[in-house]
């Protein structure tokens, strides 16, 4: 598995995995309980160098690209999905504003968010749209050197958290094509800025999922990510693959460590009538044989699609589409087998098996969904438009 990552890769790795055994996992039980919004988690990453993730190397970045962010939201899934989500969320805000920056965007926010004193993350959902995050109504008005945002948002990951916002907006001129849509930067203390009540999840509940009403907020012009309408190619050429590669890494994460804690209880689980472990059982084994295979499987998919992203490959599309939909429906099935195995110890109300199955099911309804990834990549295989 280790043979096509780069010394560089393998080091991020490396480090992703000793934060996440230190700093993340003691707290994650907490993070569930008491939907608490994983700062510690950010401040380990920050320390490590890994918040920086696509941010140039110039602007003292990692410069990385989806096989990087693939590898480090397994390590921190694997202990703590919600700071995973909250972490890749991050990660594809940078990406969109390092996609195309102006000299004082970089200076402003991507140095900043390199030295790890910053948290960027989107806000594209709408109560109006559904699974069709790609049609924002949230009005954007030119006035002067200005944008006055007018809109309400919805499961903001980091919500009243965050240091600034990834908007998406319709366009603001007045003769903008329909479809024409546009993306600014929102910093946290802009007034205007009012916070909904928390959302508290089945799972993932440490994300601070929240509603934002933007009640004429005042967005300098300079904060426009690109031109005007461009926010179409935004979602497409940088949200959809950093996202779904975050998301396809941290319920990854969520699918190894079930697998690891049922590896655990077999090895260690014995009856005490016979001495015998639950690892001699021969249906247990070849249970557990269908899970590592299904979880390999999967992290391949996931591997080579990241892969094919940064190296720009034609059919970077249809894999990365697919292993976000697969992974869901790996990390789901693993889980309830791992559930099944374990017996009642890991029945028990927010067992950590328990905790993994709640935040896995959220892979499925998270936009895109499962059944919406599914069927763009049977068109993107057919050579039909996504939409």
């Amino acid at each position: 598995m280790n043979h096509f990552l780069s010394e560089k890769l393998l080091e991020l790795r490396s480090t992703a995995e000793e934060v996440s055994r230190r700093a993340i996992a003691p707290l994650s039980p907490e993070v569930d309980r008491d939907s608490l919004w994983p700062r510690h988690s950010f401040q380990a990453l920050a320390e490590a160098g890994l918040m920086g993730l696509h941010v140039p190397q110039r602007l003292g970045g990692q410069g990385q690209g989806l096989l990087a962010l693939a590898l480090i939201t397994e390590a921190v899934g694997k202990v703590c999905p919600s700071s995973a989500m909250c972490y890749g969320m991050h990660c594809v805000g940078t990406a969109v504003i390092a996609a195309k920056p102006t000299r004082q965007q970089e200076e402003r926010y991507l140095r900043a968010i390199a030295a790890g004193g910053h948290v960027t993350t989107l806000s594209l959902s709408e109560p109006g749209t559904g699974v069709h995050f790609y049609l924002p109504e949230t009005r954007l008005l030119r006035v002067g050197d200005e944008f006055v945002v007018e809109g309400v948002k919805q499961f903001v990951t980091s919500g009243g958290h965050a240091d600034s916002y990834v908007i998406t907006t319709l366009a603001s001129a007045a003769g903008a094509d329909a479809g024409e849509f546009s993306c600014v930067l929102m910093d946290a203390d802009s007034a205007g800025i009012e916070w909904l009540e928390p959302w508290r999840g089945f799972g993932m509940r440490g994300n601070s999922s929240r509603g934002v009403k933007l009640n004429g907020v005042r967005v300098p012009a300079e904060n426009l990510l690109g031109e005007e309408g461009d926010q179409t190619w935004y979602v497409f050429e940088v949200v959809a693959p950093y996202f779904l590669i975050a998301m396809a890494g941290t319920y990854l994460g969520i699918a190894q460590a079930a697998l690891d804690y049922t590896l655990h209880h077999l090895r260690t689980r014995a009856y005490q009538h016979s001495g015998e472990t639950l690892a001699q059982v021969p249906i247990l084994q070849h249970k557990l044989a269908e899970m590592w295979t299904a979880v390999e499987k999967t992290r391949l998919l996931v591997y080579r699609a990241a892969q094919l992203g940064d190296l720009g490959d034609p059919e970077a599309l249809v894999a990365i589409l697919g292993c976000k939909a697969d992974v869901a429906d790996t990390s789901v099935w693993v889980v309830n087998e791992a559930m099944t195995m374990c017996g009642g110890i890991a029945y028990r109300e927010n067992d950590q098996l328990a905790r993994m199955l709640r935040d896995a099911r959220a892979s499925h309804v998270m936009s895109p969904t499962t059944d919406v990834l599914k069927t763009w990549a049977g068109r993107a295989l057919l050579g039909l438009p996504l939409l």
